[in-house]
């Protein structure tokens, strides 16, 4: 998905361009299984985009193994796509990671994460879009 302003899309516009799984993580702020996302092992390099609207989100180098059962990362490659607010839901308090371009739910973050931050960014697969680096370059690195 090209990365596009989504702020005025309606619900159904939403519904209409999420599958199911991704509507109800992005939009309604629900989580995936453990160990059931696409990207939980993963470790190919690219950057992975909100997969509601396209935007940059995290590079692949900052992604680590945590254990939680969901792909985790210790930084955004792009600050200014990822906004944080703290979450009140089942009865605790966390801090939500949301897409700022289109307020997308991507998970939550906590600081238990490695170095060089300390914090675990803990996404939901199906709120990410990995775009592999040799795709982003077209796929022909020119080399035989």
């Amino acid at each position: 998905m090209d990365t596009e302003n989504t702020a005025e899309l309606t619900d159904e516009q939403w519904r209409e361009r999420l599958t199911p799984e991704q509507y109800h993580v992005l939009r309604k702020h629900g989580t995936e299984r453990p160990f059931t996302g696409e990207y939980v092992d993963v470790k190919d390099d690219g950057m992975y985009h909100c997969a509601g609207c396209g935007a940059p989100l995290f590079r692949s180098d900052a992604k680590f193994e945590s254990g939680t059962g969901w792909p985790s990362f210790y930084e955004p490659a792009v600050a200014e796509n990822v906004g944080l607010r703290q979450d009140r839901s089942l009865f605790m308090v966390r801090t939500e990671v949301y897409c700022k371009r289109c307020d997308g739910h991507l998970g939550h973050v906590f600081d238990d994460g490695p170095q060089p931050t300390g914090m675990r960014y803990c996404m939901n697969s199906c709120a990410l879009d990995l775009k592999r680096d040799d795709q982003e370059d077209g796929g022909d690195s020119g080399s035989a």
